[in-house]
């Protein structure tokens, strides 16, 4: 039984199909192991037994009859702290919102169940979901499954902790900047940034409705295919026979994301895209100087939008907050509406050269993030660590974000350093099929 919470999601819902699994008695499990953890409450905001129970009964009930809705029907998995959930206390990690509790579920999460999944709870994550590091000392912090004195990354911490530490068969995480593909990275997971607008975001607490994304942290490339048909109401992306990678083309991304690099980290890609080499992929070191224009919108579009979303709730109650990220938000205020204007311009101009340069490759190729997790007390009293440490985890995965991709973190095999995979808006079943030949190759 214990090995139930150390395996995929996938090869539970075969499990449970095959009627070697219980339903009730999986959930039970992973019910029981959070309860017993000594980080419990550094994880979970929020254990919803009663929800979880009552989910895995019904769907032990369609397993009986072989009326199972999805091949993730009775899986038990956690939500990020952003998602409304009925009757569940939702506060985005953040007592700006202390109490907060919806009458009704997020549409995405309405729409999990409804497919058969089972809500074990709500994780924690950095306050309002504005920050790469997972750091949230009003709340909670997380722990790294690598390396106990480190954060975990963020915002979805949570999320990639009850999956690292086995306290949840995949969590449901947000992505604005890297907020799935961070913790992900440094928690050894696979983690799916999808194209902004493709998951409905209705009911789920914004940070910036033009970036903000719905993705999962899981085990495997199948998971996060078979979770983005789940989030979507479908069966998800078919990954069968994805083939190999005699004849694909990666761009190697050299712009900006290559830049003071952690040793290990360098190291690491360098391993991986070998190992890529020599399975018959050709890569191909890629410049795109627009890039590096793009990249210094970064904080007009995100300030600006943020802040004036929360600008009344944040200064009807500044010291609630954790001064770091208030201190973040506030500096949105110093643009003008036509500054914010001018910017969207330029990116949009940036985003067409990307397309042109992007589209002869398979996929871009590119650290998930620069720098190993760093030091969770030194960034509780260093205010320039925190604020170095905070731009340089969210540096490479924002190039997704801003050109308005879908994206893939995987594991390379040195604890966490991810490869990440972007491929074009709207392409994730193209980018889920490349990955899971990538996942292959790094696994050997």
């Amino acid at each position: 039984m214990q090995d139930w919470l150390k395996m995929s999601a996938a090869d539970l819902g075969r499990g449970i199909a095959a009627g070697e699994i219980d339903p009730v008695a999986l959930t039970q499990a992973f019910l029981a192991a959070i309860d017993s953890h000594p980080h419990r409450d550094l994880i979970y905001s929020e254990v919803t037994h009663a929800r979880a129970l009552a989910e895995a009964e019904a769907a032990a009930e369609r397993a009986r009859m072989g009326l199972r809705r999805s091949p993730l029907d009775g899986v038990p998995i956690s939500w990020k702290d952003l998602f409304d959930s009925a009757d569940t206390k939702t506060e985005s990690g953040s007592d700006l919102l202390k109490g907060r509790v919806p009458d009704q579920d997020a549409l995405v999460l309405e729409t999990a169940t409804a497919m058969g999944s089972v809500c074990l709870g709500k994780t924690h994550m950095s306050e309002l979901a504005f920050s790469g590091l997972g750091l949230n000392p009003v709340k909670a912090t997380p722990p790294c499954v690598n390396d106990a004195e480190a954060v975990p990354g963020g915002s979805s911490s949570g999320a990639a902790a009850s999956v690292a530490f086995g306290l949840a068969a995949a969590g449901i995480g947000s992505d604005t900047g890297g907020s799935v593909r961070i913790p992900a990275a440094w928690n050894d997971l696979v983690g799916l940034k999808t194209t902004s607008g493709r998951i409905s975001l209705e009911g789920v607490v914004p940070l910036c409705l033009k970036f903000d994304t719905v993705g999962p942290l899981a085990r495997t490339v199948e998971d996060a295919a078979l979770f983005l048909g789940l989030l979507e109401g479908t069966t998800g992306p078919d990954l069968r026979n994805p083939g190999d990678l005699t004849g694909k083309r990666f761009g190697d991304l050299q712009t900006v994301v290559q830049d003071d690099l952690d040793p290990a980290v360098a190291e690491a890609h360098a391993a991986a895209l070998l190992k890529l080499q020599q399975a018959g992929a050709e890569i191909v070191p890629l410049e795109v100087p627009e890039l590096v224009g793009a990249m210094g919108l970064s904080a007009i579009l995100y300030t600006t939008e943020a802040y004036g979303l929360w600008k009344d709730v944040i200064e009807a109650n500044p010291d609630a907050m954790f001064a770091e990220i208030l201190e973040r938000f506030r500096s949105g205020a110093q643009f003008s509406g036509s500054d914010y204007v001018a910017a969207w311009a330029r990116l949009e101009q940036a985003r067409v050269i990307w397309d042109r340069i992007a589209a002869g490759f398979d996929g871009i190729l590119l650290p998930t993030s620069p720098i190993l997790p760093p030091n969770l007390a030194r960034l509780q009293s260093d205010h320039a660590y925190y604020v170095q440490s905070n731009l340089l985890a969210l540096r490479n995965t924002r190039v997704g974000n801003l050109m308005g991709l879908c994206g893939l973190s995987l594991p390379t095999g040195t604890p966490s350093c991810g490869l990440q995979i972007l491929g074009q808006p709207d392409c994730e079943e193209a980018l889920l099929r490349v990955g899971a030949s990538i996942e292959a190759v790094l696994a050997e």
